[in-house]
């Protein structure tokens, strides 16, 4: 028996962009749009065309690519009361949008309709009904049962009936919506297939919209699927409003990779999935969730000794999925809480011949760091040029003489602070001296590394420092505690962490810069000074 389909509804850029702190430009949408479709996604929603302009230039210019199978959608609310639908600005706005689906939503739970909209049970009927078949004679038409969970438990038979109304009307799919988040999966699995039995005479499908109020929304989205809904909605990553939405990431791979009987995508690999979870965060301007399951950098990150070594015999006893079905891939970190299977894991990347001498060396290393305030946990390249030390390949490509900051000047008339790093070093037999502003020490620290480099290693031009952090190691000591500073670099391909500590902010920070940079240029390969 073949796996049954289900079909993966995006509202990322409508229902995850209410998410506190994500703002989308229209640009955003329209990249996220793409990226979305590339993938294989089956709907991507892309606003409500009547609250604003920028969901008016989206729908205009998004109906100009060509997105294979991808559907985007228009959302909005039924027709107002004591108004046709052919009259409301809302319908005609949905209808203006030229989309090929519309994702209509009404009121379910009869409380609402009477209390918020102010209107009769039949009035709410009619308004749900009459919206539906006008958008029915333009698109496609989803019906998203607002508050349906709630109104199930407080009236179904009136649920059902709403349900009724927007099926006869001409809608294709019903789509079940926890609004509030506080579902139980027992209740959704329940409550869903009486759905589905109440309306077996309707030539309908069924799909699921959950929030995640209860940290239960990817787990009630597919007890619904497995009590027939052939549709999720959600957003990436989960971002939305209050606790966010459903996660579609760990959606897709829980239906394609745990459950046999089901595919996603129409059967495409997942391998993608990690990159269009990263790709989302970075265009929102959000910190990647470490310990996101399936696409997170935590995912398959491992640190105790003990569980290194089973991972070395037989990686499916601590991982429940290859990383790579989703684009992920297997961290070992190191710490004072790794054994001898850490270090022989990451020095495998070295080629290091398993020598139990050696390996203790680097254990101990690291054990006398982490007592100075080190973790290389979050600090991989810190900790791959330290393995280079010990085992003396460590070439660097440029020897620091000095540094000097200026900083909290002001610069006269604009009343702007700056600070100015004046730095000298040697890249082979030449001597450099050169400096630079910024918009702190650190980064003036940044621009003049990167000035006297620039000449000799032109690579430096695509490596961008993307996070900075700043803890202090232990408070007790007051200002004269060693402060350990985490920096974030990135280039086309990768991503990599380095560390400093020091009792002095800009000595930390002047290690771990110079750590990224020698990463960079060793994981380039470049010979020294050129």
């Amino acid at each position: 028996m073949s796996a049954k389909n289900i079909r993966i509804y995006d509202t990322t850029l409508r229902d995850g962009s209410q998410g506190e702190g994500v703002s989308f430009s229209l640009q955003d949408k329209l990249n996220i749009a793409r990226r979305l479709a590339e993938i294989g996604i089956d709907y991507v929603e892309g606003g409500y065309p009547l609250s604003n302009e920028k969901d008016v230039a989206f729908f205009e210019q998004i109906r100009k690519d060509d997105l294979g199978d991808t559907k985007i959608c228009a959302f909005g609310m039924t027709r107002r009361r004591s108004m046709k639908a052919a009259d409301d600005p809302g319908m005609k706005a949905l209808v203006a949008a030229q989309t090929p689906c519309i994702t209509l939503v009404g009121k379910t739970w009869d409380y609402h309709a009477t209390d918020v909209l102010n209107v009769t049970l039949d009035e709410n009927l009619a308004m749900i009904g009459e919206s539906a078949e006008f958008l029915a004679g333009h698109s496609e038409v989803i019906y998203d049962a607002e508050h349906f969970f709630d109104g199930f438990k407080a009236n179904p038979d009136y649920a059902i009936e709403t349900l009724k109304s927007a099926a006869s009307a001409g809608a294709t799919c019903l789509v079940m919506c926890d609004t509030n988040g506080g579902t139980l999966p027992e209740e959704v699995a329940a409550i869903t297939a009486t759905a589905i039995e109440k309306l077996a005479d309707y030539n309908i499908q069924f799909g699921i919209h959950t929030h995640n109020d209860g940290e239960l929304a990817v787990a009630n989205s597919l007890a619904s699927v497995d009590a027939g809904a052939c549709q999720v909605q959600g957003t990436i990553n989960g971002i939305g409003e209050r606790c966010g939405n459903a996660d579609l990431i760990s959606v897709m791979a829980n239906l394609a990779l745990k459950k046999k009987d089901y595919s996603v995508l129409g059967g495409r690999p997942l391998t993608h999935l990690t990159e269009l979870s990263r790709y989302v965060y970075e265009t929102a301007n959000l910190q990647w969730r470490g310990g996101q399951p399936f696409v997170g950098q935590s995912a398959f990150a491992h640190k105790g000794g003990m569980h290194v070594h089973a991972i070395n015999k037989a990686a499916s006893t601590y991982e429940h999925i290859d990383p790579a079905m989703v684009g992920n891939e297997r961290r070992i970190l190191v710490s004072e809480l790794s054994g001898r299977s850490n270090i022989v894991a990451i020095a495998k990347q070295h080629n290091i011949e398993d020598d139990r001498g050696l390996m203790d060396k680097i254990l101990a290393e690291v054990v006398r760091l982490e007592n100075q305030g080190y973790q290389y946990e979050n600090a991989g390249a810190s900790f791959d040029l330290l393995v280079r030390r010990i085992t003396e390949t460590f070439m660097p490509h440029f020897n620091p003489i000095k540094y000097r900051i200026v900083a909290g000047d002001r610069e006269s008339g604009s009343g702007n602070v700056f600070a100015e790093a004046i730095i000298k070093l040697e890249v082979g037999e030449k001597l450099w001296f050169d400096a630079a502003e910024g918009h702190g020490p650190v980064n003036a620290l940044d621009a003049a590394l990167r000035k006297a480099l620039i000449d000799s290693y032109p690579c430096l031009s695509e490596m961008r420092l993307i996070d900075y952090k700043v803890r202090v190691v232990d408070s007790s000591a007051g200002t004269a505690a060693s402060i350990r500073v985490n920096i974030e670099s990135s280039d086309a391909s990768e991503t990599w962490g380095t560390i400093g500590v020091s009792e002095n902010i800009i000595e930390a920070s002047w290690q771990a810069l110079v750590d990224a940079v020698e990463y960079k240029l060793h994981k380039e390969e470049m010979p020294l000074g050129g």
